[in-house]
């Protein structure tokens, strides 16, 4: 059986918010199977919890917001795109702010966390959403279009192309395609940075945004260049990121994908509109599992073994 996945032991990281500035604490918990991924609010009066669900995104502005209430929990892409890339279906996300820490802007630091916390098979079978047509939306026109659509597939395949029209971005890849039944996530997706230019990110923080950004956690650049002296971590990072953060966003589903993801210029708000024109259409999708794991598409138990 291809079985759901949690943890075998809590683990917890120290950080501050990328945009608020906020120190937090995040202590991640073993869950029960068919929990599904569950943020809870742990420094308010009372405790709130927050399952993830597209209907529980809020907010798409620079990061994936979801809420319930009046309690909220911004930036949460990093952190569901590893769990997305290990296989994770059941765990608790205990936080003391409304803010995931951005720890080193990519999704390593998370995948080292859920790692070394050891990751342990449930005896109930991992179900996916398996996509019986396609499913498209597109904003603008000419030069200014963005889409993402999801067609069905065997496995679990994104490609995602970007178009900044940048010195720095324009000399690096801009369209990537990533199988999770040929690639490694922790090796090909997890360590691309988020990144940022100096004139946005001055912008941002003169309207409270962005507090917590700077050099080690983000990749910078002026008009002309990349600021970070170290320079980048994969030849077409900026790209990948856009696929590391689509693999957060749509895990926010709430059960992993067998479908083909491809976008052009998306983003956070588009990808989180994609689910929700998913789910308006019963017809175009079905929830399956595999009880015998060798019928089981290349990849789906991908990422690391269980131990």
């Amino acid at each position: 059986m291809l079985a759901q996945r949690t943890l075998r032991t809590l683990t917890k990281a120290v950080g501050v918010g990328l945009h608020s500035g906020q120190r937090v604490e995040l202590t991640l918990r073993p869950a029960r199977p068919n929990t599904g991924i569950v943020f809870r609010r742990v420094d308010l009066p009372e405790p709130v919890d927050i399952p993830v669900s597209a209907e529980a995104v809020t907010d798409t502005r620079l990061a994936s917001t979801i809420s319930c209430g009046q309690a909220k929990v911004h930036t949460v892409e990093h952190l569901m795109s590893a769990c997305a890339g290990l296989g994770i279906d059941n765990l608790y996300v205990d936080i003391t702010a409304e803010e995931v820490p951005i720890l080193d802007g990519s999704a390593s630091s998370f995948v080292y966390l859920l790692q070394s916390a050891g990751i342990e098979l449930q005896n109930e079978p991992k179900r996916f959403i398996r996509i019986l047509e396609t499913v498209e939306i597109s904003e603008g026109q000419g030069e200014n279009i963005k889409w993402a659509r999801l067609t069905p597939y065997n496995g679990y395949r994104l490609s995602f192309e970007i178009d900044f029209k940048h010195p720095a971005v324009d000399s690096t890849g801009q369209q990537v395609i990533f199988d999770v039944g040929q690639g490694s996530y922790t090796r090909d997706i997890a360590r691309a940075r988020t990144f940022g230019f100096t004139k946005d990110v001055e912008m941002m923080r003169s309207n409270g945004l962005a507090l917590g950004g700077g050099l080690d956690n983000a990749i910078v650049m002026d008009d002309y260049k990349v600021l970070n002296s170290d320079g980048l971590r994969y030849d077409d990072e900026f790209v990948k990121h856009k696929i590391l953060d689509a693999m957060g966003d749509l895990f926010i589903l709430g059960k992993p994908l067998l479908a083909a993801y491809s976008a052009f210029r998306s983003g956070h708000a588009m990808n989180n509109k994609l689910l929700r024109a998913l789910l308006a259409r019963p017809q175009a999708y079905e929830i399956v599992s595999f009880v015998d794991e060798s019928k089981a598409p290349a990849g789906l138990a991908w990422a690391q073994p269980a131990w």
